[in-house]
């Protein structure tokens, strides 16, 4: 187990790595423009530890819900592959207590992305992970959901790539089919949470995301060894 002060260090270097930009600095590899480099999914990995250390549950999850993306991002061109992953490892950062802006994880992430320096289509997929714009609209919160969204950030295969590797890894980061996820989370939630509250539109909606990403596996060739 880490020391508070270990933990602090790494706290640290991971804000060094992704922090607000200074004048006259490289731009950390997130936030640089066009392509995201491969170092990026690195960055995005120790965020993600760094933020969810304390919820052992959620980053066990997070872990395997990269692992999916990992392999499915064969459906993508090769320069949106690290996009998909380093999203995979970073759709959760939200539940960190200290991120809480607005109570709605996707959103609360994807503002402290974006006020990182994030690139905007990580911040986006983030935003609108597995159905966001649904409880988002219930809970009243579209505008400030909008704000960090790009095209292509709750629709397309990317969108449906990250919503198929988070619907298909459990709480623990099993594998698991969508009526056990969809019924795990009913459990977890309640029956008055706003994920449950607006089933009735989000679970076809993912559903269909999930039989997409299925149909572009089935299309798309294997990647030659070691490429």
């Amino acid at each position: 187990m880490q020391t508070a002060r270990a933990r602090q260090s790494s706290r640290d270097l991971v804000v060094t790595r992704v922090g607000p930009l200074v004048p006259g600095a490289p731009a950390p590899a997130a936030a640089r423009p066009g392509r995201l480099p491969a170092e990026a999914v690195q960055e995005a990995r120790a965020v993600a530890a760094d933020l969810l250390a304390g919820d052992p549950a959620r980053l066990s999850h997070t872990r395997g819900v990269a692992a999916t993306a990992s392999v499915v991002a064969r459906v993508l061109p090769p320069a949106e592959r690290p996009v998909l992953v380093a999203a995979a490892w970073l759709h959760d950062v939200g539940y960190a207590p200290e991120l809480v802006r607005h109570g709605y994880h996707p959103l609360d992430g994807a503002r402290w992305l974006a006020d990182r320096g994030w690139d905007e289509r990580v911040v986006g997929l983030v935003a609108h992970h597995s159905g966001a714009r649904f409880v988002a609209a219930h809970l009243r919160l579209a505008p400030q959901l909008a704000a960090v969204s790009v095209p292509g950030s709750a629709t397309g295969p990317l969108a449906d790539a990250l919503a198929y590797a988070d619907q298909r890894t459990g709480r623990l980061g099993e594998p698991v089919d969508l009526d056990a996820r969809f019924a795990e989370v009913r459990r977890r939630r309640g029956a008055d949470s706003a994920t449950v509250r607006v089933s009735g539109v989000r679970e076809p909606a993912l559903r269909a995301a999930v039989r997409r990403t299925e149909e572009r596996l089935a299309r798309a060739p294997w990647p030659a060894p070691g490429a």
